[in-house]
Order: C-alpha cells, then structure tokens, then sequence
C-alpha cells in the first residue's frame, strides 16, 4: 500500500506538471508599431520650357516610368507661349485673355504709367482669375507652393499656407528639399498640395537651342531631381499624384532669322510693349490710323493684327492689358522693335511665344499616382484643363465659368 501511494503520488504530480508546463516556442521578435497611413497628397510640378518631345532623348528614365505607370500627352499652351501667362493658366483654368495675365510684361488703361514685369506681386495684376492654392484654402485643404507665378499674392488675406519667394540661385536640390520638409510635418500641420518649379531646362534651352547637347543634360539632371523626389516620397511612406508639367515648349532661332520692325515701320508710330516671338504694340499719340495702315501691308515670316481682329483660335484680344496691336512671327523668327545693342549681338539660341499649334511649342504633360489609371499616351489637349484635373484630385467642385473641363482625360482617372 506504502509503494503503490507513493507510485500513484509520482504520477499525480508529474501530470500537474505536464499541466501547467508551456511548449517551447522559438522567440518572438518585437516588432514595430505601423507608421500612420499618410492621405495622397497632390504635387504640382513645372519644368520650364520643357519641350514634350524631350521626353524621347533617352536621359528621362524617372519621367518615362511616371508616364508609363500614369497618362501623358503633348500639351498645347495658350497664347501668348510664355511663361507667366501660361503658368496662371494651368492653376487657374482660363486662358490668358481671361486671367488678366496677358504678357511677362504689359499695361492697363487703369492704371496709366505703371507696368507690370516679372516681379510684380501686387495683387491688382493678379486679381482677375483665382489660383487653385486659393480656391483649396477657402475649402479648407492646405497648401504650399515652391515657386509660381503668382504664388506670393495676397488674395484679399489668403494666401497659400506656406509659399516660398521666387530665387534662381536655390538649387533643384533645395527646392526638393522644401517640398520633402514640408510633408515631414504632422497631419494637422502637413500640406495636402503642393506646387514645385524647376528653370533649368528652359535656361539652357534659350541660352543653347532646344537641340543643344547643353539643353540635353539640363533635361537630365531635372530628371535626376524628379528622381530624387519620387525617391523621398518612398522614404516618407507618403503617397503622391505627380502632375507634371511644362509651360511651352522652345523652338531654334538664329540671327538670319530675324524680323527688323525698326526698318519696316516708322519707330515713330508705335512702342513696342513686347517683342520676340511675337510683338505687342500701342501706337504713340495720334498715330494709330498710320500704324494700323503700315502693319496692314504684308511682310514676310509675320502676320500683324489690330487686337479686335486677333484669329479666334488664339483666343487673345478681349482684354483691354492686350496692346491695340499684335504681330506674331513663323516659329523659328524674331521680331526686333529696335536695332540690338552693340554689346549685345544676337546669337543662335532657343525661344517661344509662338502660336501654341506649332509643334515646336508643344508642352510636357504628365500624371502618375493616386486617381490615374495607367491609360498611356492621350492625344493633345489645351492646357486650360490641368487646373480641373487638379480639382478633380483635391476633390473640389468644378467650376463651369472656366476654359477648361476634365474631357481630355475621360476614362483616365479612377476619382
């Protein structure tokens, strides 16, 4: 009896034992906590002067895998194909003629003796069109611009929450830089779009022609920067729709290619607000009569108009900052209102103002993330619809006064 309780005892507690004993189990590795799912944020970028044809020159690898897994197009600006006009019409959906941004320099009756350049940021220039950075803050989405034209505005107390002033001396590094800083933010505090500007490409494309092997590597390295871009935002974990864009594209001049208004029409009958690609011109007191006679006579590589008779395909001459007299030259020639100065000759180079239809003036376009399917190559559209594309990613209401609809990108977006 002694030996079977003790056996019995044993195995009582040996199958406690087994009880109350864990399996062995490799061990675990900690592992750490999910980073906050960021919301897709919008990013507006302009590569100046990038010709849409740049993209086949095989130094594109970053922009060819965004068009690839996005929509691209060749894009046609409006008129004139310069910089400022084009740049407030891609932000605001209507053209130039509308949005009161009519020329990098110009005049308005309203305000005699004043003249608006590049620097001018008062807003009763700007004050005809409202940019979407504007029209998101009203709705309460949070903006941030690293250079635009137009950007540094005050719209009767808004303006975008963050924006940086305009300096060419801030390298494509630095500018990346202030975009990436200002998505490392908290959520409360993080911009939901944002614009970004590159010049380099539209530099090197006026100082060398647009077939320069100079212009070449300044697509290049924009590229690079995109890269770097698109390479941050992975770090960051922070999902982005990249709408990229150019303003105009660039066409070769050369000096024989040049237009001498000076020697064709009396000076003493106009002054020359712009000249170039294209020539804007006021007659001088009592001479409009005479001027009107003169451009009226055919002249070689150059069609002049009176503003009122300006083709309806411009869609440029309603407003009273376009000059009373328009000339626009072939693409490839010059206007010159003045001989050039001695110190100054002219050289072979690059340019654009001409008519948007010239293919040497069509745009880069690009769209790639969240809210575009992988649709490929669109054909040409106006660029006043990139401003309803962009409300259409930001989720705010189109606006039927404007130039432009979302049409051109119809089966293309997933919103």
């Amino acid at each position: 009896m002694r030996l079977s309780t003790r056996l019995l005892a044993a195995l009582l507690a040996a199958g406690l034992q087994a009880c109350v004993t864990q399996p062995f189990s490799a061990p675990q590795v900690a592992r750490s906590a999910p980073r906050d799912a960021r919301p897709p944020v919008v990013i507006l970028v302009s590569i100046d002067g990038f010709r849409a044809d740049y993209l086949q020159r095989g130094v594109t690898p970053n922009l060819n895998a965004l068009a690839a897994t996005g929509i691209s197009a060749a894009m046609r600006p409006s008129f004139p194909s310069i910089t400022f006009p084009n740049h407030y019409t891609l932000v605001t959906g209507l053209r130039p003629d509308r949005n009161g941004i009519v020329g990098n320099r110009m005049e308005d009756p309203a305000r005699p003796g004043q003249v608006f350049t590049m620097q001018s940021d008062q807003p009763f220039w700007w004050g005809e069109a409202e940019p979407i950075w504007i029209t998101a803050e009203k709705a309460g989405i949070r903006t941030a611009t690293m250079f635009w034209p137009g950007s540094n505005v005050d719209f009767g107390g808004v303006r975008p929450r963050d924006w940086a002033q305009y300096a060419g001396a801030i390298s494509d590094r630095q500018r990346v830089d202030g975009i990436v800083d200002w998505l490392r933010r908290p959520a409360q505090t993080r911009p939901r779009f944002l614009t970004l500007y590159f010049d380099l490409v539209d530099h090197a494309g006026h100082e060398f022609g647009p077939d320069s092997a100079k212009t070449t590597e300044a697509v290049a390295e924009v590229d690079a920067a995109i890269g770097r871009l698109r390479s941050e935002l992975a770090a960051l974990g922070q999902p982005a729709t990249l709408v990229i864009v150019a303003d105009h594209g660039m066409a070769a001049t050369s000096p024989d290619r040049t237009i001498k208004l000076y020697e064709r029409i009396d000076p003493k009958l106009y002054r020359a607000i712009a000249a170039g690609p294209y020539a804007g011109l006021e007659p001088q007191p009592g001479q409009e009569a005479a001027l009107g006679e003169a451009l009226g006579q055919p002249m070689p590589h150059m069609t002049c108009w009176p503003k009122a008779a300006i083709p309806p395909a411009l869609h440029y001459g309603a407003n009273p900052r376009v000059p009373r007299f328009v000339c626009l030259a072939e693409a490839g020639w010059l206007i010159l209102d003045k001989p050039p100065e001695p110190d100054r000759p002219l050289k072979a180079g690059g340019a654009h103002g001409y008519d948007p239809a010239a293919p040497d003036m069509a745009a880069l376009f690009i769209a790639s993330g969240a809210g575009i399917k992988p649709a490929g190559k669109l054909a040409g559209f106006d660029n006043v619809a990139v401003a309803p594309l962009l409300r259409a990613l930001l989720g705010l209401p189109q606006d039927p006064r404007l130039d432009g609809d979302t049409r051109p990108f119809a089966g293309a977006l997933t919103l």
